[in-house]
């Protein structure tokens, strides 16, 4: 089914991203990790790359397995910045073959050591792009990435949002957001939203951190803020790690609880490919996705 469709059914959705295995790696290694995940009722899961672009040929193969053996929705990350008009071209008709309905549009982190130089002439430069190409060209149900801090390479969130208003004017009928630890900015963002006139479900994307090294690469990466309370939970329990990924998954499941009394569309959960962190998570929230569904999958 389309994601589209599914919010028309359920509010709120919630969902699981993994990534494929790194390369020289079997891809029969993340299989495993998809039945643990299955088992634990998400709405859908969407898969995405290895660190830039690295997998991508994995990313179809690995949507085509959730959809064909679980029926379960999933969604495959597509970007386009080192990809020529020819190979997007191809990677839709391999979509359209594997019967798979969604995408996350998007384009893309360039690959290390990158020239930028060297990108195929014809090769989409922003995600709007690449939105507005599946919109003319297929029927696919196409999300874009949002981001209640602005994107790490725009000058500030008004400039954002306008950028974002033109993704969800070119086609996009979702939205999946960026990390964040502060939901009081995501519900900001919200209102900043609706003022602009951009009203398609909007997915609160969630990390739980669960180690040291991993918040100093995430905030690197995406200059996220970390509330006073996050930074007391990474000062008092650094030196401690069973107790910091502990504080960090009971972190991210208060701001999952918060998220879903707010009336929020959707969760996704990054999951790193790991279930028992999914698990944990699922089973703190179980009481309450059952009164917000009424019992209904």
């Amino acid at each position: 089914m389309k994601i589209c469709e599914k919010f028309k059914i359920k509010k709120p959705l919630v969902s699981f991203e993994i990534f494929p295995p790194k390369m020289g790696y079997s891809i029969d290694t993340i299989y495993d990790t998809i039945d643990e995940l299955y088992n634990l009722d998400p709405d859908f899961m969407s898969v995405t790359y290895g660190a830039g672009g690295s997998t991508k040929d994995r990313t179809v193969e690995i949507s085509s397995y959730i959809r064909d053996k679980y029926s379960l929705d999933s969604i495959a990350h597509v970007t386009c910045i080192d990809s020529s008009r020819k190979e997007i071209e191809n990677t839709l008709k391999s979509l359209e073959e594997k019967g798979i309905e969604n995408v996350l549009a998007l384009r893309g982190d360039y690959p290390l050591n990158f020239d930028k130089n060297s990108l195929p002439a014809d090769s989409f430069k922003h995600s709007t792009d690449l939105i507005r190409f599946f919109k003319e060209n297929s029927d696919l149900s196409i999300g874009a990435a949002c981001y209640p801090e602005k994107h790490p390479e725009s000058p500030n969130l008004e400039t954002d949002l306008k950028y974002l208003k033109e993704k969800v004017d070119s086609g996009a009928d979702f939205l999946v957001s960026q990390m964040f630890f502060d939901n009081e900015i995501f519900y900001d963002f919200m209102d900043k939203l609706e003022k602009k006139q951009i009203s398609v479900p909007v997915i609160a994307g969630i990390m739980p951190i669960l180690n040291k090294g991993q918040i100093k690469r995430i905030v690197s990466l995406t200059g996220n803020t970390l509330p006073n309370k996050f930074k007391r939970l990474l000062e008092r329990y650094e030196d401690n790690p069973e107790a910091l990924n502990e504080a960090g998954l009971s972190y991210a499941i208060g701001q999952i609880i918060d998220l879903l009394s707010w009336g929020v569309d959707g969760v996704h959960i990054y999951t790193m490919n790991k279930p028992e962190t999914a698990r944990s998570i699922m089973e703190s929230m179980k009481a309450i996705r059952g009164v917000l569904t009424n019992g209904k999958k």
